[in-house]
C-alpha cells in the first residue's frame, strides 16, 4: 500500500525532527531526573501513545483542523503547558521525598503509580505543539492518494516515528536516571537533582506556552 521509498523518506524525515529534543523529550529527562529509570520508561510509553493519537487524530481528519485553526492549536498548545507547569512545581515540592521513591517505595502502590505515569505521558505527548503540527503538517505528504484508503496509509506511517520516538526517549531517560543515581547516594544531592527536574518541566511547561506558530 505504501512504498518502500515513502516509508525510507519518511523515516529519514522523522528522524531528523526527533533526534532534535523537543517537549516530549525534555519532559522525558526531568521525569527521569526528579523520580527515576521506572518513571522515565513509563512516562517514554505514555508518550508515544499520545503521540499516536496525533497520528490518529490526523487519519481522520482532526488534525489539519488543528494544525489551520490557531484557536484551536493554542488551546493544545496551552493546555500542554499548563500541565507540564504543574507536573514541575509538583515534583520540586516533593523533591525532598525522593529518597523514599528511589528505594522503590510508593505510597499509591507500583501498579497505580505506573498507570498515572504512563497517563501523565499520553497528556503531553497528544498536547504536544511539535507533535501536532510534523503530523498534521508532514505525514500527509508522504501518502500515496493513487493507492487510496489514505488514512490506513498514515495509521501505518506513524508507526515508524513514534518506533522511534519510543527508542530515542527511552535512551534519553535511562541515560538521565543512570546520573541521577550517582546523586541517590546523598539525600541532599538527590533533593537538588529532583528540583532541577522539577525546574526543567517547569521551563519546558514556559517554553512551550510562548513560542510554536506567530500567525
Amino acid at each position: 500500500m505504501v512504498s518502500t521509498d515513502r516509508f525510507l523518506a519518511f523515516a529519514a524525515m522523522s528522524l531528523l525532527v526527533i533526534v532534535i529534543p523537543g517537549p516530549s523529550v525534555l519532559f522525558v529527562i526531568g521525569r527521569a531526573l526528579a523520580h527515576g529509570r521506572r518513571t522515565a520508561v513509563a512516562t517514554a510509553i505514555g508518550n508515544v501513545f499520545g503521540s499516536y493519537l496525533l497520528v490518529v487524530a490526523v487519519a481522520v481528519g482532526i488534525g489539519s483542523l488543528v494544525e489551520r485553526s490557531v484557536t484551536v492549536y493554542l488551546a493544545v498548545k496551552l493546555a500542554g503547558a499548563a500541565y507540564l507547569v504543574y507536573l514541575g512545581v509538583h515534583a520540586f515540592r516533593h523533591r525532598r521525598e525522593l529518597k523514599a521513591s528511589a528505594i522503590g517505595i510508593h505510597p499509591a502502590g507500583p501498579a497505580r503509580g505506573d498507570l498515572r505515569t504512563v497517563l501523565d505521558g499520553v497528556l503531553v505527548g497528544v498536547t504536544n505543539p511539535k507533535g501536532v503540527v510534523f503530523f498534521a503538517a508532514v505525514l500527509p505528504q508522504f501518502v500515496d492518494h493513487s493507492a487510496g484508503q489514505l488514512p490506513l496509509q498514515m495509521l501505518l506511517l506513524g508507526l515508524i516515528p513514534i518506533s522511534i520516538g519510543l527508542v530515542t526517549d527511552t535512551l534519553w531517560g535511562l541515560t538521565a536516571s543512570a546520573a541521577r543515581a550517582w546523586f541517590a547516594r546523598s539525600d541532599r544531592r538527590l533533593s537538588l537533582i529532583g528540583g532541577a527536574g522539577g525546574f526543567t518541566m517547569i521551563g519546558l511547561g514556559l517554553t512551550v506556552a510562548v513560542t510554536g506558530r506567530a500567525d
